[in-house]
């Protein structure tokens, strides 16, 4: 067997670890070292009569901007899957990522974001935006 020293040790470094590791956790969590960035979150609500494949066209066209554009850092879209029946009808989400409102700003008057409108305009019923910040 192991000296009773080396036993101690490891029993000392286990414990360190089970004390510190929540704390490492919520650290990570709450993604505090992770830079301040901005958000930007557009979610759709189609008209009844937009088609699926009107609705893939959307998509397929709104996926295709942070090649087009500048200063997209992260894109993520989805539809909604939410248990609770609060959406009222909005249905996909988009969220883009900026380093900065220089960014953002540019990415809103592109000629690819207004080519991008165009096909949506008459496709939606309703859209939200938001922006935040997010980030410590």
């Amino acid at each position: 067997m192991f000296p009773n020293s080396w036993r101690q040790g490891i029993l000392l470094a286990i414990l360190a670890l089970a004390f510190f590791l929540p704390f490492l956790g919520v650290r990570y969590m709450r993604n505090l070292d992770a830079p301040r960035v901005l958000r930007h979150i557009v979610l759709y609500k189609f008209k009844e009569s937009t088609t699926a494949a009107q609705i893939a066209e959307v998509v397929e066209a709104f996926q295709g901007l942070p090649s087009k554009i500048p200063g997209v850092v992260g894109f993520e879209h989805g539809t909604n899957i939410s248990p609770e029946g609060k959406s009222e009808g909005f249905t996909h989400s988009f969220l883009v990522t900026f380093p900065d409102e220089t960014a953002r700003d540019g990415y809103l008057v592109h000629p690819a974001h207004d080519a991008f409108v165009a096909i949506v305009r008459e496709r939606r019923e309703k859209v939200i935006v938001l922006d935040y910040w997010s980030g410590p």
